[in-house]
């Protein structure tokens, strides 16, 4: 009997480094304990400098992107970028989803769309996770984005801190390890889960399983929100071992 095989596509911005090695990380160790494989697809959106501007110019390539992961007739596409979303006000991961997975029935490769924000909302809905803490990578104006964002869809951010990176390549090379610290600084004690990254491109799985230890709360991160989206997406169980409690099988 043959295994059956997924195409993930991934609308990544042009910088981004992170979502390309931590979702294939991630399901590279779901194949070590389940029969399905994977391949890995991407289109890039022109980007370098975090900021508002450079966002919407880039948010606006987003078609052509699903046009040519379409061509390649992948399974489900995953937009990795969450503050663009967020930052072209709220509920906007909605219109996205809907506009891209549009243009993918078009081109007659018809496929279910997954933005990081997006994915990052639900992923706290499916944990009932009402009261967060959340560590962000963006300039504190987008940070405020971010957070509005997420509180206009129901979750209060208790605590958060915002690592003031605007460079996209700088973001990618901020150490994992320096997570739990960070952490360690804000008071985690009233809230239901953490946010140890809520951007695609800081690194953090490395840190996820440490972060649950030292602070007993369960962990998502945008990365890991889009996974168990996309596999959710494909009817696959939404299971990784070490990426944290959302892929942990509990939900």
């Amino acid at each position: 009997m043959s295994t059956k095989s997924f195409r993930i596509g991934q609308i990544v911005p042009s910088s981004n480094v992170t979502m390309e090695t931590e979702i294939p990380a991630m399901l590279a160790a779901r194949q070590l304990i389940r029969p399905e494989r994977f391949t890995f697809h991407s289109a890039r959106m022109r980007m370098k400098h975090v900021t508002k501007d450079e966002l919407a110019a880039m948010d606006a390539q987003s078609d052509r992107c699903a046009l040519e992961l379409s061509d390649a007739q992948v399974d489900v596409l995953g937009y990795a970028c969450l503050v663009a979303i967020m930052a072209m006000g709220h509920g906007y991961h909605r219109t996205s989803q809907a506009r891209l997975s549009k243009v993918t029935r078009e081109n007659g490769a018809p496929a279910p769309v997954v933005t990081s924000a997006g994915a990052l909302v639900e992923g706290l809905e499916v944990m009932k996770a009402r009261r967060i803490a959340l560590v962000a990578p963006y300039m504190k104006p987008l940070t405020k984005l971010v957070i509005d964002y997420i509180e206009a869809e129901g979750v209060e951010v208790v605590t958060h801190e915002a690592l003031e990176i605007s460079d996209n390549l700088k973001v990618a090379a901020h150490d994992p390890a320096k997570l739990p610290g960070i952490v360690a600084g804000l008071d985690t004690s009233g809230v239901d889960a953490i946010v140890l990254s809520a951007c695609v491109q800081m690194p953090s799985l490395a840190s996820i399983a440490k972060v649950e230890a030292l602070t007993g709360k369960p962990v998502v991160t945008a990365a890991v929100a889009t996974t168990y989206r996309m596999l959710r997406e494909l009817d696959l169980e939404p299971v990784v071992p070490g990426a944290g409690a959302l892929l942990s099988g509990a939900y």
